[in-house]
């Protein structure tokens, strides 16, 4: 997993950070940021960031890679 923006398949932004480990169950969690809104900072187990959805029969990536930077320049 990179670090990046990401856009949801909803169409909202986010910044991966990075990956860590639940210090219990070693389980990998993206930890990530919200470019919208108040910012708020997300962790997510990695399985399900990177699941596919199924829309309108369509399976599409959860959440796709779009840049490395945080800003579009």
């Amino acid at each position: 997993m990179r670090q990046g923006v990401y856009q949801h398949y909803k169409g909202t932004l986010y910044w991966v950070e990075r990956v860590v480990k639940h210090s219990e169950t070693e389980e990998e969690l993206v930890v990530y940021q919200a470019l919208y809104g108040e910012f708020g900072w997300w962790a997510r187990p990695l399985s399900m960031f990177q699941e596919t959805v199924c829309i309108n029969g369509e399976n599409i990536p959860r959440f796709d890679f779009l840049r490395a930077q945080r800003d579009a320049g």
